[in-house]
């Protein structure tokens, strides 16, 4: 056991971190036209600036990656105008923050898609249940399965976002959103890709539309700056794997080559190490395969959970999600064992201020 806990420093990449908690990426869709952010969402993050490192909500690479209302893109002008009042004020607050960029594949619908064409994924399989369009609950429809020359132009979208979030819109660095079903996760998992081309069949073709990504979005803002998450054992969004251990750790040892700023693995449901019904422990395994740094998160809401995973060197920092909604100064507030608020389901996605900024902060702050 070490004396390492929250609040020991930490080199993140390119940067220098005051503590150990990064601030998880959480989708609130509050953007604006065009999906553009708003001075409302500068303020929202801004207020969140004490984290080590905010990850902000998923943000779209290209106009087909959309699968919610009112969540923001990174591909246009506009788009990175509206990002660089919130990295601007963020960076006022002494903070640093990294985009997330994704593309929700399957995950989405005709409204969505630029006239109403079906959205994309590496195989024609629809996800079980339904998604929220604005316009009430609809099933998710079945996807066309990408061509093989299709797939190239995606990737630079991932580099062309990456450089137009770096360099226009102010970010610190970029996360590449590899979990939780979206169309990362789509071709990595044999549950969701039956291809029989360069991308589909054995893992390290599974594994192959990540790791171009990642080649490409080094090669565009650097290894320091981009950081890849990761939902080996996820169910979320009808997601499936016949081997994850093997699957993730291929993946894991592969992304070690490149030298990133950090692998994030989420690991847990409402509390620490909480897996889904049958799932396999991988997190520790992917720690051991992944030379690097290295984030965890679920369900990590206490002080004394986090410290504990840090001080076993099981990870190298803490993401934590829900409590930054209704506490803007989650860091205080662990390191002063101040009580939490609740937040206010109601408001968690879409809206105006009420349950996004009107959150008050403690009184008195020693941290």
């Amino acid at each position: 056991m070490s004396q390492i806990d929250l609040f020991t420093p930490v080199r993140v990449g390119a940067f220098e971190l005051p503590n150990r908690i990064a601030m998880a990426p959480m989708t609130r869709s509050r953007a604006g036209e065009g999906n553009a952010p708003t001075p409302l969402m500068a303020e929202y993050y801004a207020q969140r600036a004490s984290a080590g490192l905010i990850i902000s909500e998923a943000t779209q690479v290209n106009d087909t990656a959309q699968g919610y209302p009112s969540t923001p893109g990174v591909h246009t002008n506009t788009q990175a105008a509206g990002w660089r009042r919130v990295t601007e004020a963020v960076h006022a607050k002494g903070g640093r923050i990294f985009v997330q960029l994704w593309h929700v594949g399957r995950i989405s619908h005709p409204i969505f898609q630029p006239n109403g064409a079906p959205p994309v994924a590496p195989s024609a399989i629809a996800a079980a249940g339904e998604l929220y369009t604005g316009e009430g609950m609809k099933p998710f429809p079945v996807p066309r399965a990408l061509e093989t020359a299709e797939i190239p132009g995606l990737v630079r979208d991932f580099a062309e976002a990456a450089k137009r979030a770096v360099y226009d819109a102010g970010f610190d660095g970029v996360e590449i959103h590899g979990a939780n079903g979206y169309l990362i996760d789509q071709f990595l998992r044999d549950g969701t890709n039956k291809r029989t081309d360069a991308y589909g069949g054995s893992i390290e073709n599974r594994a192959r539309f990540l790791l171009e990504i990642v080649e490409a979005t080094v090669a565009a803002i650097g290894a320091d700056r981009v950081g890849v998450r990761l939902s080996p054992n996820g169910t979320f969004n009808d997601m499936r794997d016949s081997d994850p251990v093997a699957l993730f750790t291929h993946v894991a040892k592969a992304l070690s080559t490149f030298n990133l700023a950090y692998l994030h693995v989420i690991e847990g449901i409402d509390g620490p190490m909480t897996l889904p019904a049958g799932a396999p422990a991988v997190a520790s395994q992917l720690r051991a395969a992944f030379k690097g740094t290295f984030i965890i998160n679920g369900g990590y809401y206490t002080r004394a959970a986090a410290d504990a995973v840090l001080a076993k060197g099981e990870a190298d920092l803490v993401s934590i999600g829900i409590p930054f909604i209704a506490n803007p100064d989650l860091p205080a507030r662990l390191k002063l064992g101040a009580p939490l608020a609740e937040g206010d389901k109601a408001s968690f996605y879409g809206g105006t201020e009420k349950g996004y900024t009107d959150y008050p902060a403690l009184e008195t702050v020693d941290a």
